[in-house]
């Protein structure tokens, strides 16, 4: 926190307000961090996979598998009392 060159106000609610913008003001030396090429590299990748995942697994599944998981997640879903 920079301290100002000007006095607070002797008020102490002028003076609490002051203080409260003065210590939440975003000062010029937090400048918001950028993204390696690695990171960013790494997350199209992370999304690449999840987007193709639930797809591929389904595909992967015979239709009574699928149609087992299904009975499952209904029952587990109106098994749930509501609060």
């Amino acid at each position: 926190m920079r301290r100002s060159s000007k006095k607070l106000p002797t008020d102490p609610n002028k003076r609490a307000l002051e203080i409260v913008r003065l210590s939440t003001e975003e000062s010029e030396d937090e400048q918001p961090k950028e993204r390696s090429v690695i990171s960013e590299y790494l997350s199209q990748i992370g999304r690449k996979g999840g987007l193709k995942g639930g797809k591929a697994r389904a595909a992967k599944l015979s239709a009574k598998k699928r149609h087992d998981i299904a009975r499952k997640a209904a029952k587990s879903r109106w098994s749930k009392k509501s609060q």
